[in-house]
């Protein structure tokens, strides 16, 4: 019997810590409580091949195209092939997904942008990650699995070359060691490096970040989502916040208009509104900037008042609650930052570079997504390859098929940092500059402005402001290296893809931290 330590409780950590507990001695760590993480916020629901009309090879081709040439086969046909008894499994476990006949036999589904088939199933209209973590939970209370809350992963201890436990902080600033034979990491990703973003507070990178730490290889994180349709709602400290409006309201028919009214993704892409969210997000941004920064509007007035309230309740009542009837008037919206499709480099079965330590959910990057997840995909691979790596921590590790075996340097290195510093570090300042260097468009002058200014920032002490800053560098450093534009990575100097064969982006920090590609 293996000690396990997870850290994370959104999909992929419970998961992942139930399916361990069945042969291990299993610890769940969380940073805030076990419901803090992105899977409760998670909207649109999760796409599987589990009806009569679709079929697993549909899945596949869908998210392929999604990718942009950059997608791992094995990851994706894992994904998609696992993905309909995974499901299952969560329905046996007690998740209830929306029905759609009246003796509830039928389960409800919806059409998401890229997808050739109504394939996604939601909860609660729109609650379908609030919905699987409440099940998730429920269980892991069932099964006794021991939960420590409120502990900040300071970092992944290794040992001999093989992970060897983790280290704690808590809130009162008392830290512990937890020893452990194998350590999955499901902390997340890190939509808090950018100004806007619709992942929670929480979301600072600290897996990757000590993943990296330990000598894990990264991969592809110039790679970051931008949702096209986030919300601002007012905070109520004069400020704002953002709510993300599901990219199923666009499934259910409500379209974009820019200032003049008109249907601009009709001109953008032949799929229009379901066009793949990167293409979305840009194509909002160019509208945004030629009526002066003024947000464009998402009209699902033809829907009805009725039927939004019974198919998007979370959404209603955000709008509601902040004055908006967004049945009778389009709402304002504007691309944030969304997930991350690159990350801690893992194998098919969570395992990374680092014996012992895996990675699954948002804070792995297995190659599925390629360089564009599919819409509804994230809780999918955070089910699907929490599963598989529980069930691998039994294997021998020299077994691990690594796909970033032997890299090889590329031309571009990390940028340097600054020999001393001279600006104290401000995460307001880390997410602006995040935001107009590493955005929805880049190019070289505005990578090169954000990497001095990132070398500039004195590193603070451990902790989440620390990962932030180290993250924010790689992520630089990575765009840098890619000198085209593919799925989410655009660069406006670089408009087209390469002529040459698609390659990964793989960070290598030790013996000295290198960028170097790989091919797919």
């Amino acid at each position: 019997m293996a000690r396990v330590v997870v850290v994370g409780s959104g999909i992929a950590g419970l998961v992942a810590a139930l399916r361990a507990a069945e042969r291990h001695e299993v610890t769940v760590v969380t940073k805030g409580t076990i419901a803090d993480g992105s899977t409760r916020y998670a909207q649109g629901g999760i796409a599987a091949a589990v009806f009569s009309d679709d079929s697993v090879a549909a899945h596949v081709a869908d998210t392929l195209r999604a990718g942009a040439g950059l997608n791992d086969l094995a990851a994706v046909e894992a994904l998609c092939g696992d993905g309909p008894r995974r499901v299952r499994e969560l329905i046996a476990l007690g998740v209830a997904f929306d029905r759609d006949d009246r003796h509830g036999r039928e389960l409800a589904r919806g059409l998401e942008a890229a997808h050739s088939s109504a394939r996604v199933l939601h909860a609660g209209g729109d609650a379908t990650g609030a919905e699987i973590e409440r099940a998730l939970d429920a269980a892991v209370r069932r099964a006794g699995i021991r939960v420590v809350t409120g502990a900040f992963l300071r970092d992944v201890l290794v040992s001999d070359g093989a992970t060897s436990g983790v280290a704690l902080r808590f809130p009162d600033g008392t830290e512990t060691v937890l020893d452990a034979d194998a350590v999955i990491l499901a902390t997340g990703g890190w939509g808090q490096l950018y100004a806007h973003t619709t992942n929670p507070a929480i979301a600072t990178g600290d897996g990757v970040a000590a993943a990296w730490r330990a000598g894990a290889l990264l991969a592809d994180l110039e790679f970051t989502q931008f949702h096209p349709t986030a919300l601002r709602l007012p905070s109520g400290d004069g400020g704002s916040r953002t709510f993300l409006v599901s990219e199923a309201v666009r499934g259910e028919g409500a379209v974009l208009r820019n200032a003049r009214g008109e249907r601009f993704m009709l001109d953008a892409h032949q799929d229009a509104e379901l066009a793949p969210r990167d293409v979305v997000a840009r194509a909002i941004a160019v509208e945004m900037a030629a009526q002066d920064g003024l947000p464009v509007v998402l009209d699902a007035t033809a829907l009805g008042a009725a039927f939004l309230a019974r198919r998007f309740p979370t959404i209603d009542a955000a709008c509601r609650a902040a004055g908006i009837d967004w049945s009778r008037s389009p709402v304002p919206v504007t691309p944030a930052a969304h997930y991350a499709m690159g990350g801690v480099a893992t194998d098919t079965h969570g395992r990374t570079s680092v014996p012992g330590l895996f990675a699954v959910g948002e804070v792995a990057c297995t190659g599925a997504h390629g360089a564009n997840r599919l819409a509804s995909n994230s809780l999918l691979e955070g089910l699907v390859f929490a599963h598989r790596a529980a069930g691998a921590i039994d294997a021998p590790w020299a077994d691990a098929p690594v796909w970033t075996e032997r890299p090889t340097v590329a031309a571009e290195s990390m940028p340097p940092e600054a020999s001393e510093p001279d600006r104290q570090f401000d995460r307001a300042r880390l997410q602006e500059v995040l935001w107009a260097g590493a955005g929805l468009h880049r190019d070289r002058a505005g990578l090169e402005r954000a990497a001095r200014a990132l070398a500039a920032m004195r590193l603070p002490e451990p902790g989440e402001d620390a990962n932030l800053l180290q993250l924010g560098r790689l992520v630089v450093a990575a765009a840098l290296s890619r000198e085209e534009s593919r799925g989410a990575h655009f660069r406006s100097d670089f408009p087209l893809p390469a002529d040459a064969a698609p390659h990964h982006t793989v960070l290598a920090p030790l013996p000295v931290p290198t960028e170097v590609t790989v091919p797919c």
